[in-house]
């Protein structure tokens, strides 16, 4: 009786795990899926049902694909990779993307047509459809960012992230815009290009993001500074308010008080000469240090070696004493000066006119006197003989 017992137990349990095993393996064949299959179209106007078809474990062949239930004055086309098809071959276990394309007549009737897709192979499939004509629903657009206040200087591209949404009912090229203040540009391209744009296409309840850059003027001042993103299609508008928040920044300037970038210096003998630091830019620039290179031999010091700070649009005066060294050639030479504090800096290149001593002079035209008294000398005395 045992023996019996446990040889039905062994029975059962064999018969349940093969039914398992069964109900665990995934059903084979073609599948036609859509997430919308009953959707809502405007008479006059074309739609778009996206499809896929599904080869579940079977082996590749052409899958024939055809409609049935079509309306009268209605015309609907099988669309793979954009062009009518007839026959659609999947790879196993893969997908591949349909399109019908649904031309309503404009005296289309309100109500609800029942059309099937079919794909017939070595086994089949069907996919039904309802097709409700419906009143028409107005374009609708939305735009959203995550960060719609950018901070940086007059130097900075500003560059803000914008999602627009296509929240109507078929598929819109939406047209791209901004208002921007006086001498900012702005420029849209897409969410991953480079490429410049104007409009872009969005599928029907669909979103995209793009880029709008902002270049402020550099002789901007500091402030906010709103800027206005618009996108449009067939009367449908909507707007978002992005802001630069812009700090203000320094600019070094480098010259002289009558703007002449040249002088006359004397060999050994300090030279003095005045420079001005300017601040041309919107902000303060401080600890601007001084610096010069002339060439070898030569000595640069000024006074003040270090500026506190110098505000915008003022004017700081510094004296540069320049040394020719003592074997300097008379001639012209390049001395550099420049300017330096807080990441900003600027340079001149002045013009030294390099001129001898007086007294060498004196003394070279004494030599050559005496040179010349000695030669008459000579001559008129070994003339005589």
């Amino acid at each position: 009786m045992r023996r019996l017992t446990a040889l039905f137990t062994f029975i059962a349990s064999f018969i349940l795990a093969a039914g398992l095993a069964q109900a665990a393996d995934p059903p084979k064949g073609p599948f036609l899926l859509t997430d919308y299959p009953a959707q809502t179209v405007r008479a006059g106007e074309i739609a778009t049902i996206r499809v896929k078809l599904n080869n579940s474990g079977l082996p590749p062949e052409p899958v024939a694909l055809s409609l049935s239930g079509v309306p009268a004055g209605w015309k609907i086309d099988i669309l793979g990779g954009g062009l009518p098809i007839a026959a659609a071959m999947p790879g196993v276990n893969q997908d591949v993307s349909l399109q019908l394309r649904v031309d309503v007549p404009k005296d289309a009737q309100a109500g609800s047509q029942k059309i099937v897709l079919s794909a017939k192979g070595t086994q089949s499939a069907e996919l039904p459809l309802t097709l409700t004509v419906g009143s028409e629903t107005p374009a609708k657009l939305s735009l959203k960012s995550r960060l719609p206040s950018l901070r940086g200087t007059p130097r900075s591209s500003f560059e803000y992230t914008v999602t627009v949404g296509n929240d109507s009912g078929k598929d819109l090229t939406v047209a791209l815009s901004a208002q921007a203040p006086a001498n900012f540009q702005t420029t849209f391209t897409e969410g991953y290009g480079s490429n410049e744009i104007s409009s872009i296409p969005i599928e029907a309840g669909q979103t995209k993001d793009i880029k709008v850059k902002v270049t402020p003027p550099r002789d901007v001042k500091a402030g906010d500074y709103p800027v206005l993103v618009k996108v449009a299609s067939e009367g449908a508008t909507a707007e978002l308010r992005v802001t630069l928040q812009i700090s203000g920044q320094g600019k070094l300037a480098l010259s002289t008080k009558d703007g002449r970038l040249s002088g006359e210096a004397e060999v050994g003998k300090p030279a003095a000469y005045t420079l001005v630091v300017s601040n041309d830019g919107t902000a303060p620039i401080e600890e601007v240090e001084m610096a010069g290179t002339v060439p070898a031999n030569w000595k640069v010091e000024f006074n003040p070696k270090t500026i506190a700070s110098v505000a915008p649009n003022e004017k700081k005066e510094v004296q540069v004493l320049v040394t020719p060294g003592d074997k300097a050639i008379a001639g012209d030479y390049v001395a550099s000066f420049r300017a330096s504090g807080r990441g900003e800096s600027a340079s001149s290149d002045f013009r030294i006119t390099v001129t001898t001593s007086t007294l060498w002079g004196i003394v070279g035209i004494g030599i050559i006197a005496i040179a010349l008294l000695v030669l008459l000398g000579a001559v008129a005395r070994f003339g005589r003989r």
